[in-house]
């Protein structure tokens, strides 16, 4: 199964939980001090919201898949449609392990292709470094964007 992915910027992370759990008729699915996200059925999406993006607004769209075969396909679609794929491959984002592609669309808006495998201690691979290797550094994917 796919799900569609939508990762909004947002201001102030309380009234946006209340907004969207009103909107959703549900409460976040997992909730941190700088992060929500909604794992609905009806509307099959994975809906997230951070303060941790530069700009407030739609930051990313994508499609998360369940298994590792759905994965392969879309990168081998977008591959064959000759766009510039970004295979980041296993990265921590958004409190989650995910193996991730990145591409963009001819206006600009970028899309993720990912299947997620795992949770996560930390929001992204830099703080997940930082931890293991404080002399190391990362800053994201290449993309600059961490759902």
């Amino acid at each position: 199964m796919k799900r569609m992915h939508i990762h909004v910027g947002v201001e102030h992370l309380e009234q946006s939980i209340h907004f969207y759990s009103a909107l959703f008729g549900a409460p976040p699915t997992k909730t941190k001090p700088d992060y929500a996200k909604w794992m609905l059925d009806d509307p099959c999406i994975n809906f997230a919201i951070s303060t941790r993006t530069e700009q407030k607004g739609v930051n990313h769209l994508g499609i998360q898949v369940e298994q590792e075969r759905e994965l392969e396909e879309l990168r081998t679609r977008l591959k064959e449609a000759d766009m510039s794929l970004f295979d980041e491959g296993e990265t921590v984002c958004c409190y989650a392990r995910s193996d991730k592609s990145w591409v963009e669309d001819p206006a600009g808006i970028v899309w993720e292709a990912y299947k997620t495998m795992d949770e996560a201690r930390y929001f992204g691979a830099a703080e997940a470094a930082a931890e293991a290797a404080p002399a190391t550094r990362d800053n994201g994917s290449a993309m600059g964007h961490c759902c």
